[in-house]
């Protein structure tokens, strides 16, 4: 699976910049846990690779500062039996992680306040929820 890693339209990671590790699966035996390596894990140097523009570069380093080691990002992938799919899914999890990573940030919010009408609603709307509350209080002597 020599192929590049497609994350955006302009942004393309090669074959080369991926690092595929393969180990046994943990969990619940049976009879090919023991014997095949069908998890992968697979790696990615952020912080080195040339195909990241240098205007996402800091972004992605920025987002991602949790899960890198030595700025590099690995995601693992062991839930299916066969390492061809969990390879596919390691593919798909980091296209992701690196998607979300490299959008642009929200739109500052414009800071609003309430109308006088809007006001006016609350401060009713209180005044009939005291008078409520005051109308089911028992007098004692």
């Amino acid at each position: 699976m020599a192929e590049n890693l497609f994350v955006t339209g302009a942004l393309v990671i090669p074959a080369a910049e991926l690092r595929e590790r393969f180990s046994r699966s943990s969990g619940p035996g049976g009879q090919g846990v023991n014997t095949t390596d069908s998890r992968v894990e697979l790696s990615f140097d952020v912080a080195g690779s040339p195909s990241i523009p240098d205007t996402l570069r800091p972004r992605i380093l920025d987002r991602l500062a949790t899960r890198l080691v030595d700025g590099v990002v690995t995601v693992a992938a062991s839930e299916f039996r066969a390492q061809l799919a969990n390879r596919q899914a390691a593919r798909e999890r980091l296209a992701s992680l690196l998607r979300s990573a490299s959008e642009p940030p929200p739109p500052k919010r414009r800071p609003t306040r309430p109308s006088r009408a809007a006001k006016e609603r609350r401060l009713t709307e209180k005044r009939r929820r005291g008078e409520t509350k005051r109308s089911r209080r028992t007098f004692s002597d």
